[in-house]
């Protein structure tokens, strides 16, 4: 039993900036890698950038340099700092977290709802 709460999502003008946050609770021992994911009217969800417990970092091309992703692991919280927006990043962006839960033998991965970013031009 793990839920993830998103929240920052918004209306932003292109080159603006909007901060992320997902906040996962419940029966949690730890957890793995964390990540956002994003999905825009008519295209697949696609990955925008994830972190292991350790720290390391992936990037989709099209938000290198632009996005940053970190995590509070005291917190169990991931974020997404997204600067230089453009009209092309609209989406809902959604949270996942690979999860080891008390009482089972493996992790388990979880999903946020969603949280809508708009940037207008």
């Amino acid at each position: 039993q793990v839920q993830l709460v998103e929240s920052g999502g918004g209306l932003v003008q292109a080159g603006g900036s909007l901060r992320l946050s997902c906040a996962a609770s419940g029966s949690i021992f730890s957890i793995n890698t964390m990540g956002w994911y994003r999905q825009a009217p008519g295209n697949q969800r696609e990955l925008v950038a994830t972190i292991t417990t350790g720290g390391n970092t992936n990037y989709a091309d099209s938000v290198k340099g632009r996005f940053t992703i970190s995590r509070d692991n005291a917190k169990n919280t991931v974020y997404l700092q997204m600067n230089s927006l453009k009209p092309e990043d609209t989406a809902v962006y959604y949270c996942n977290a690979d999860v080891w839960v008390l009482g089972y033998s493996r992790p388990i991965e979880y999903w946020g709802q969603g949280t809508q970013v708009t940037v207008s031009s």
